[in-house]
């Protein structure tokens, strides 16, 4: 595997995503206005990218191109934040909506790599599909983030290169997703174990721990050499009965275990070298 450790630490942070209902969490940024000022504030706080979902009026998860368009080009506008647009929506939109993301022209986009189970539903992610969408990733110039639920999807990940070739940039990102129920757990075992598995191609790599798991998978994945994704997407607490109120907390809390390390929060201007996202 070609991935080093690099002296500083890629910081995603995750806002919103796809399950939580903003009536049972009202801190959970769902207006354009909410995001943008969380993206502001979490770029202070040390992160350089951000992975976006999109609620509608009702706060509901949806994949309108308009409400996309419009949320990266507010983000932008305030942050020079990376912006990646989830490609996953919800477990229940249909495949052909998730590849119009794309055309809200982010600079990256997750792309999973296979099929999971997802508590008690099901995130839907077929090999033509994956194909597809990593070959308009290629076309569209959008840099992928290769999310890993599991071994397998490590494995398929090799099969992908292999018959596609490099993404956009020439670089491998990937971003370890451990502790979601049906998928790879939170632990530091399952960790070294899927970065052991990576492609060669692999230039770097996260890992995003889901609930209790988010400190475990944050100690490894910084003593390994790897780089961090947090948010209120994955985590809604600090501690036990301790809810997070703003997603700000999640990314300083992460800075400030990566300065621990002494490998510090990357700047976005070092997280675009690293990802050789395009200038837009």
């Amino acid at each position: 595997m070609t991935a080093v450790t690099h002296p500083t630490t890629l910081i995603t942070v995750a806002p919103t995503g796809a399950e939580t209902a903003k009536a049972d969490v009202p801190a959970l940024p769902t207006t354009l206005d909410e995001l943008v000022d969380t993206a502001v504030a979490c770029e202070a706080a040390g992160a350089a990218m951000i992975h976006l979902h999109v609620r509608d009026a009702q706060h509901r998860p949806t994949l309108d191109l308009g409400l996309l368009c419009d949320t990266v080009a507010a983000v932008r506008e305030r942050t020079d934040l990376i912006v990646q647009l989830s490609s996953g929506g919800s477990v229940h939109d249909p495949l052909e909506d998730r590849l119009k993301v794309l055309d809200a022209e982010p600079d990256s986009c997750s792309l999973t790599m296979g099929t999971t189970n997802f508590g008690n539903d099901v995130f839907m992610n077929p090999w033509p599909f994956v194909a597809e969408l990593y070959e308009l990733s290629q076309e569209r110039e959008v840099v992928p983030e290769f999310e890993l639920f599991d071994l397998g999807q490590v494995a398929a990940l090799h099969r992908l290169l292999e018959i596609y070739g490099l993404p956009f940039g020439s670089r491998v990102h990937c971003d370890l997703v451990m502790g979601v129920p049906g998928g790879m757990p939170g632990t530091a075992d399952a960790l070294v174990a899927s970065v052991q598995a990576l492609p060669a191609q692999t230039t770097s790599w996260s890992a995003t721990g889901i609930g209790r798991s988010t400190l475990a998978v944050a100690f490894a994945a910084l003593s390994k050499g790897g780089h961090l994704r947090v948010g209120m997407e994955d985590t809604l607490t600090l501690a036990r009965g301790v809810p997070v109120t703003h997603n700000e907390q999640l990314v300083a809390r992460a800075a400030a275990f990566a300065d621990l390390a002494q490998r510090p929060p990357m700047t976005t201007s070092q997280a675009r070298e690293l990802l050789q996202v395009k200038a837009r």
